[in-house]
């Protein structure tokens, strides 16, 4: 069984990445000794999975509780937290027992959420079943659920004691799935590993393609980045902010698509917006926004949102929580590979790079 380990530092020592394929099964060898009771978060589409899950703990003379919560961004509501809350008091949870989050980004974000507030912070293991939460949602420690307010507004920094990326489990995602996911991946590109890009260039398909090489080459790659950036800046203090690359307007389109679009595609168009306005603040050349184009398009991600939504988008980014002091804070490229951040920019710039992507057709 061949597998990449990835290591992440943190002030309290640091953890392993570990991805490779047929993992699942092997998960309690990452388990503490310490741990006696279980937890595994779910979603339903997991239902199976889970129990093979559970069945291989119990095999390892651990108690085992599964926990089912809705698909997707349904799941980081306080209710669903204040659910599995009852959940670990019911299952007798104490501080040397361990939750693990199976599933998306939004099941581990979950999972980390709870773990982080019972008995005030029990450990964590991660098992994220989707490209972006192999990639992005379950690596670096931040957790979190929604509120009406806005996404990720209340939540904690909670490291988790080891990430199991198995690259088997994509095998069931439809196209759009991995699509959204290999968002995050070549923004990884677009921020630092520009190799990255360069495969996906070469062949879309292959990189499309979850059993293939090329895929498993840009995962890998793309995780180092998140790895190493959260690696210098845990909290969020200064380099991790150029992860929110295309998050900003990413995160208010999933607020105004009421969480209908998959968050790769509300932050690919978020990353067009970004380049756009890299380019008309005078730092990125118009060959690297036509490149963002290329590459999106190659993978089947939107670049466009519908037009007359501005206001609305507007006012979801002033309540996202990189702004500060009341401005907007963007991360732009100087070029491709290299970042740089624009705070409060003029109203008229944002207006342009918002024409500049936007369309009549209905958003996907």
């Amino acid at each position: 069984m061949s597998t990449t380990t990835i290591p992440v530092t943190t002030p309290t020592g640091g953890y392993e990445v570990v991805v490779g394929r047929g993992l699942l099964p092997e998960i309690p060898q990452w388990v503490p000794e310490r741990a006696r009771r279980i937890v595994v978060i779910h979603q339903p589409s997991l239902r199976t999975v889970a129990d093979q899950l559970r069945e291989s703990l119990v095999a390892s003379g651990r108690e085992a509780f599964l926990a089912e919560v809705p698909d997707g961004e349904e799941a980081k509501t306080a209710q669903v937290a204040g659910f599995l809350w009852a959940v670990c008091g019911q299952a007798e949870i104490s501080r040397t027992d361990l939750v693990i989050g199976l599933g998306g980004g939004a099941a581990t974000d979950l999972a980390g959420f709870v773990a982080a507030s019972w008995l005030r912070g029990i450990d964590v293991l991660q098992a994220p079943t989707t490209v972006a939460a192999m990639v992005d949602a379950a690596v670096g420690g931040k957790t979190g659920i929604n509120t009406s307010e806005g996404k990720n507004l209340v939540g904690a920094f909670h490291p988790p004691i080891a990430v199991i990326a198995d690259l088997d489990v994509l095998a069931g995602l439809g196209r759009n799935d991995v699509a959204a996911g290999l968002a995050e991946v070549v923004k990884a590109g677009f921020i630092e590993d520009t190799r990255i890009l360069e495969v996906v260039e070469a062949d879309p398909a292959a990189a499309l393609d979850v059993t293939s090489e090329a895929f498993r080459e840009i995962v890998e790659r793309a995780i180092r980045v998140k790895a190493r950036v959260v690696s210098a800046d845990l909290r969020e203090a200064g380099e991790r902010e150029i992860l929110n690359y295309g998050h900003t307007l990413g995160h208010a389109i999933e607020r105004n698509e009421r969480y209908q679009w998959r968050h790769g595609a509300a932050v690919a168009v978020g990353m067009m917006f970004a380049a756009e306005l890299s380019h008309l603040a005078g730092k990125l050349p118009e060959e690297d926004v036509d490149r963002h184009r290329a590459i999106l398009t190659a993978l089947g991600l939107p670049t466009t949102y519908r037009d007359r939504q501005w206001p609305k988008l507007e006012d979801a980014m002033k309540r996202d929580k990189k702004t500060r002091a009341g401005l907007l804070r963007f991360v732009v490229l100087d070029r491709i590979g290299r970042t740089s951040r624009l705070e409060g920019p003029d109203p008229s710039l944002l207006l342009a790079a918002y024409a500049a992507v936007t369309a009549d057709e209905e958003p996907r």
